[in-house]
């Protein structure tokens, strides 16, 4: 069996790890997107004890033309749930590279949930009512 150089395979591990080093942290940052004022919080029911905790669920409601509640604060590896029962269809579309994972499809009635394993502000919005905006906090 012939030997492989390492001097020839390690360009390619090199370019395997800088792409998955990438799509892990993505390229760019949403943290300058302006806060809206007066909107309600949801956070996750489960209770933080001191060693591990069960991943917990958050469903926010697609209804009357809104995302309610419109922004939501869940822990890394709570999942949220978009529940769709609205006249007309929607759908969670993530803005910026952080949220480019966040892409249901469009629903008239239904569910469609996304879990979220690393901390940070994840903001989304219905792809056929650009109007329609909510924000997702990953603590």
């Amino acid at each position: 069996m012939p030997m492989v150089s390492r001097a020839k395979s390690a360009p390619i591990v090199t370019a395997f790890a800088v792409a998955a080093t990438l799509s892990l942290v993505g390229c760019g940052s949403d943290e300058s997107a302006p806060e809206r004022n007066g909107t309600a919080r949801a956070t996750s029911t489960a209770a933080t004890p001191t060693g591990d905790r069960k991943p917990a669920s958050v469903t926010v409601d697609v209804d009357d033309m809104k995302f309610s509640p419109e922004n939501v604060t869940v822990g890394v590896g709570d999942t949220v749930r978009w529940k769709f029962s609205d006249k007309a269809p929607h759908s969670v579309q993530g803005i910026g590279d952080k949220a480019m994972g966040i892409n249901s499809p469009i629903f008239d009635n239904g569910e469609w949930s996304y879990t979220f394993t690393q901390p940070g502000t994840y903001r989304y919005l219905c792809t056929l009512h650009p109007e329609m905006r909510g924000t997702v906090t990953v603590q």
